[in-house]
């Protein structure tokens, strides 16, 4: 908590009033969140401010795609999980309840905040769902050095590797340091790509997952930090089309895509790498809604994009915002920093475990209670 702390607080609660009639009194509040800022270095936001925070904070990073109704996004309070295995068993949740049958649903997931003397839980992997990236150029490329490290701390990749393994989840808390989670394949819904006029192309087994989960960002909100405060929208189809398999720093697939189409790739001068993506766009627009999954494009994304340029409140420390430090982006490429060192110097590498396990035990212990 910073020094500060006690006018970010008061700007970002009579902003919360001044959007909330019916929020009671204003100066009741202000007293209230003064007192507990004195006695505890920071204070605790209502479920009410709480949604609000996460719900403008979503609507002004400009993570917010075309379509998402941000006055009705669902807020999850789970501020009270700081344990590793609790966090990801609710961000499985988080996924489950996103992904929605296809309807993709806009949520965000939100865990114990920083206090003095009792930081936090993060999440390291950019996405809840990233794909593993191989030494040997197998699989997402922009990933090799996290997959690299995840294998140095237990992880163990299929003995059949290919394009589109799924990378442990991993958490890390003050208490524990970093611990590992398989993700349970069932609960990962992907999209096999084919294209509407290219009959090849389904042979080349290219899919993705259906849900962009946002996990690494920081959400503030009015002086506080939830570290882990996993959010999505829905895909923009250029983003799995032109930014991951197009891209070679990334799966590089266009080369491919060319050459199946008889493009000439002697010169960049053809305009070949321009074609196949937007072959491999094509594609991915034409899969998803063949599989009833959400997704928007980037021409409509970038009308959206527009108007959220001009219409953008001006930054400041008590407006919500989601947040990437350079630690945490470090963190989901590299495997690297550990949030916590002292923690992570006593902690063995973990063994991966099945979510899929500790859900229904939860369910079990919740059903038997």
């Amino acid at each position: 908590m910073t020094p500060d702390v006690l006018p970010v607080a008061e700007e970002f609660v009579r902003m919360f009033h001044a959007a909330h009639s019916d929020a009671g009194s204003l100066s009741a509040r202000i007293t209230q969140v003064r007192a507990e800022i004195t006695e505890t270095g920071t204070y605790r936001h209502t479920t009410n401010e709480l949604a609000y925070g996460a719900r403008i904070a979503l609507r002004d990073s400009g993570w917010c795609t075309s379509g998402v109704p941000w006055r009705r996004l669902k807020v999850r309070d789970l501020r009270g999980y700081r344990n590793a295995a609790a966090v990801a068993g609710e961000c499985v949740e988080h996924l489950r309840l996103a992904t929605n049958g296809g309807e993709i649903r806009p949520l965000v997931t939100v865990f114990a905040p920083d206090a003095p003397g009792t930081p936090g839980p993060v999440i390291w992997n950019e996405q809840l769902v990233r794909y593993a990236g191989y030494a040997d150029g197998t699989g997402d490329r922009r990933y090799a050095q996290f997959t690299e490290t995840m294998q140095g701390m237990g992880w163990r990749p299929p003995m059949r590797r290919s394009r589109f393994d799924l990378l442990p989840l991993v958490v890390e808390t003050q208490h524990e340091g970093p611990r590992l989670f398989t993700l349970p394949s069932e609960i990962v819904h992907e999209v096999p790509l084919e294209h509407p006029t290219l009959p090849w192309f389904g042979e080349m087994g290219l899919r993705w997952h259906a849900v962009p989960v946002i996990a690494n960002m920081r959400l503030s909100i009015g002086g506080v930090n939830y570290p882990a405060a996993p959010f999505n929208s829905w895909f923009v189809g250029a983003e799995i089309g032109t930014r991951s398999l197009a891209e070679e720093g990334a799966y590089g697939v266009a080369r491919e895509v060319a050459e199946a189409l008889g493009l000439d790739t002697s010169s960049e001068r053809t305009l070949w790498r321009d074609f196949a993506t937007v072959h491999l766009n094509a594609a991915v627009l034409h899969s998803f809604d063949k599989a009833a999954v959400t997704i928007t494009d980037h021409h409509a994304e970038a009308l959206h994009r527009l108007a959220w340029l001009r219409s953008r409140q001006r930054p400041s420390a008590a407006r919500p915002a989601f947040r990437l430090d350079t630690a945490a982006a470090a963190r989901a490429r590299t495997g690297a920093p550990a949030r916590f060192t002292a923690a992570l110097d006593e902690t063995r590498p973990q063994p991966t475990s099945r979510l899929a396990e500790l859900l229904r035990q939860q369910q079990h212990a919740l059903t038997s209670a």
